[in-house]
């Protein structure tokens, strides 16, 4: 007879075939334990009502504000417009322009936040150590905005409902403070920078003024180009009275000597034409008319003081407008930051939304307890043999009494 085996080979029985997900076996699980998704939903809602009662209220508190706007035309736009190039560059430079963003960056600066603070003592009601902390909280307590309209919005929180607008407040009138303070001190220093200039181009205007007399005095000039027409007819004149007389001397050299009267005569007015024409043509003497031969160079210097002085005037003209504009810029009230509105005390809180709390607690407390479901509803189904390695790993994570002295 065969001999059994020593040993038996376990029948492997086939796996069963995993079976499609049964949405009425999800809901019969849940239905079964539906008293732990209660118990875990009411303890949700009930901790996130005690936490959402906990929470102090918030109230908000809104001031919105319009920066000034760029000069579109008229009134002191037109006269830069007319003055020319300088001063209409020191129209485009003075002042803080119509942009939100540099008012938000003024908003933001630690100069206007540490105003406020020490206007309404921030620091000892934040109960703050330091002047930093201070800053810290002053930053999340208000929030600045600007709308695509150009309006900046200012909102202040607080648990205290007067101090948040009185917070939104105080922000608005550091701005214009801080503006008018820049637009000031940037006048000023335009105007006494102007002021200064000015007084150099006085002395080089009244230079070329003076160089030009003299000028004028020395070479007997006024205008070089008419008067260089004046002299060139008169030397065509005398040239012709020469030729003339020398016929006239010719003629009667024929008939007479030197010694005649009238040859004598003749002879000494065509010396003295000569000498006319000499000082026409030469280096000039104290005559009016200047010398032909001094012209191109005479009226080469003219030009240039000429011009000299032409544009020193030019200078003086446009800067004295550009004095006249800063000294305007200065006198006038350059707080143009306009308020729309004002904060005014807020009624209902703005925060926390208690009910918002809730509701998104319960929600989130509901698909946590359905996965707690499903994973009890899989443990409790675990075969034997998985069932104690579960049980196993769970005594070995446990620490005895004993463990610890063996330790």
């Amino acid at each position: 007879m065969m001999r059994e085996p020593a040993y038996k080979i376990k029948d492997q029985r086939p796996l069963p075939e995993e079976e499609e997900i049964n949405l009425l076996e999800l809901l019969r699980v849940i239905a079964r334990r539906k008293s732990v998704v209660i118990r875990i939903c009411t303890a949700a809602v009930i901790l996130a009502v005690c936490y959402s009662l906990s929470l102090k209220n918030i109230y908000t508190a809104s001031a919105k504000i319009l920066p000034p706007q760029k000069d579109s035309g008229g009134g002191l736009s037109a006269l830069l417009s007319q003055t020319g190039g300088l001063a209409a560059l020191a129209g485009g430079m003075g002042g803080l322009g119509g942009s939100a963003d540099l008012y938000l960056g003024v908003l933001k600066s630690r100069s206007v936040a540490d105003a406020v603070i020490k206007r309404l003592n921030l620091q000892k009601e934040f109960k703050a150590k330091t002047i930093d902390d201070t800053r810290r909280r002053l930053e999340a307590a208000v929030t600045f905005k600007a709308g695509k309209d150009g309006i900046i919005s200012i909102d202040a929180d607080s648990e205290d409902p007067q101090q948040a607008a009185q917070l939104a407040n105080t922000f608005v009138d550091e701005l214009g403070r801080r503006s008018v303070e820049l637009n000031l001190s940037k006048a000023g220093t335009e105007r006494m920078f102007l002021e200064k200039r000015l007084e150099v181009v006085k002395q080089d205007l009244r230079n070329a003024e003076n160089d030009m007399k003299a000028f004028q005095e020395r070479y007997k000039t006024f205008k070089v180009d008419s008067q260089a027409t004046v002299a060139i007819e008169g030397i065509a004149h005398l040239k012709a009275e020469i030729i003339s007389k020398e016929a006239q001397l010719a003629s009667l050299s024929n008939t007479m000597t030197d010694e005649n009267s009238d040859v004598k005569v003749l002879k000494a007015g065509i010396a003295r034409l000569k000498s006319q024409l000499g000082s026409m043509t030469g280096s000039g003497g104290s005559d009016v008319i200047p010398a032909v031969g001094n012209i191109p160079a005479l009226g080469m210097e003219y030009v240039r003081k000429m011009r000299e002085l032409k544009t020193q005037e030019a200078i003086f003209e446009q800067l004295t407008k550009q004095y006249e504009v800063a000294k305007i810029n200065e006198a006038k009230d350059t707080s143009s930051v306009q308020v729309l509105d004002e904060a005014v005390v807020p009624l209902k809180k703005s925060k926390p939304k208690r009910s918002m709390i809730v509701i998104l607690a319960a929600v989130t407390a509901f698909f946590a307890s359905i996965f707690i479901v499903f994973i009890q509803e899989y443990f409790s189904k675990l075969p034997p043999e998985d069932a104690a390695i579960i049980r196993d790993i769970r005594d070995s994570l446990r620490f005895r009494p004993h463990d610890r002295q063996a330790s």
